[in-house]
């Protein structure tokens, strides 16, 4: 910080001692005065008299108009002291998520003060024009050396505590997905450092963002861009604002189920499985996906080993047909399960004729027997077939016929 002692006067020469001894008896009663203006121009300042913030703010008020007296009758005045004093204030107001204005507002009111006292003691203390205006342009150098220090004393405060509150955000956002989880204690605690409101729920989004550049987001969602599969956290259900949307427009966006905030990891890590799927091709979509749009598929991604060891017990007869007779009865089959046996709505559903249908599910029946019959084995039959359509074109067992959940 520059606490070097502002000049008094234009060519930098100290008042005459007669002035200066003039200056100080003017300026021994102004205290009061100046509190009554700065309440009158800065309400929030406006405390009681017993109160600690009025009998600091006099005790400053003294202690400036003392050190202006002094300063301005030395050819060498000290400032260092009195620098320090209002860059601890200026930090303060910094620390406690308020503007400068108020506090400037003061110092230039009280410079007011000063000022009009200044042209009333003038004519009789004996003061020239040429006097009044060299101690007047002491008084607004010096005004401008006290704004200079808050402003820096603020200015380095800020900067700290946008520093911690930025730490505070990131191990807020750790902590919301950590496993096991933390406390409700240690989020709201966290939350109150980052300048966080705690939702009742959360949702976690996987993001892949564009290679050029990370999104920028609102401070109310937290993001990490630095995990292998980056995510943010949403407060709320995860329906993106329009403006959270707008940032993330141009990536590909997997949004986990909506949970408490204690429960984040559970949202991370369903979004992240969605957001591997939507990689590989297995999930499509432009827009952003909801797991819970696609429980079935993240379900069968999570046993795709299981389920390739049933291929060839469950589904042996279909393995041994070649692809293009296999795939539309495989259509068919789990178009026909999930519709209910309906073989009309089975149609509308793959666009095909009614008799299509029913002529595929009669050549159904003769490979797979009984097993259609079963209301067991048809579950099953559902959740492999799901599998062998979402995850690969061949069965296991043709050549690179496998499914890879990875």
């Amino acid at each position: 910080m520059d606490t070097s002692a502002p000049p008094l006067t234009g060519d930098d020469t100290p008042l005459p001692p007669r002035v200066a001894r003039s200056l100080r008896s003017c300026l021994e009663e102004a205290t009061d005065e100046i509190v009554q203006e700065v309440h009158r121009a800065v309400p929030e300042y406006a405390r009681s008299v017993d109160s600690l913030h009025d009998r600091t703010m006099r005790w400053m008020i003294r202690q400036t108009l003392r050190h202006f007296a002094d300063t301005a009758g030395r050819a060498d005045p000290a400032w260092d002291g009195l620098a320090e004093v209002y860059a601890a204030v200026g930090g303060f107001e910094a620390r406690n998520d308020r503007g400068l204005h108020g506090l400037q507002t003061a110092v230039w009111v009280a410079g007011q003060v000063v000022g009009r006292r200044l042209i009333r003691h003038a004519p009789g203390a004996g003061w020239s024009l040429d006097t009044l205006e060299q101690v007047t342009e002491a008084l607004f150098r010096y005004l401008e050396k006290i704004t200079s220090a808050t402003a820096q004393g603020y200015a380095a405060a800020q900067d700290g505590v946008l520093r911690e509150r930025e730490l505070a955000r990131r191990r807020l956002r750790d902590l919301l997905v950590a496993d096991p989880p933390g406390s409700r204690e240690a989020i709201a605690g966290l939350a109150a450092e980052a300048g966080w409101e705690v939702p009742e729920t959360i949702t976690v989004a996987a993001v892949r963002p564009p290679a050029a550049r990370t999104p920028s987001l609102p401070p109310d969602v937290l993001a990490d861009w630095t995990r292998p599969i980056p995510y943010v956290v949403l407060p709320g259900d995860g329906d993106p604002d329009p403006e959270v949307a707008a940032a993330l427009r141009r990536c590909r966006v997997a949004i986990g189920p909506t949970v408490p905030p204690a429960r984040g990891a559970l949202s991370l890590r369903w979004a992240a499985q969605a957001l591997t799927l939507m990689d590989r091709g297995v999930i499509r979509a432009r827009r952003p996906v909801r797991c819970l749009d696609h429980l079935p598929t993240l379900a069968t991604a999570l046993c795709a080993d299981l389920l390739e060891a049933a291929f060839g017990t469950r589904l042996e007869p279909l393995t041994r047909l070649p692809e293009q007779r296999r795939r539309p009865l495989i259509e068919t089959l789990l178009a026909y399960i999930q519709n209910g046996d309906n073989a009309v709505a089975t149609a509308e559903r793959l666009q095909v004729h009614e008799q299509t249908i029913r002529y595929r599910v009669r050549q159904l029946a003769q490979l797979l027997g009984d097993a259609l019959a079963d209301a067991d084995r048809r579950t099953e039959i559902a959740l492999l077939l799901h599998a062998w359509l979402h995850f690969h074109d061949r069965p296991p067992g043709a050549p690179d016929g496998h499914l890879d959940p990875r």
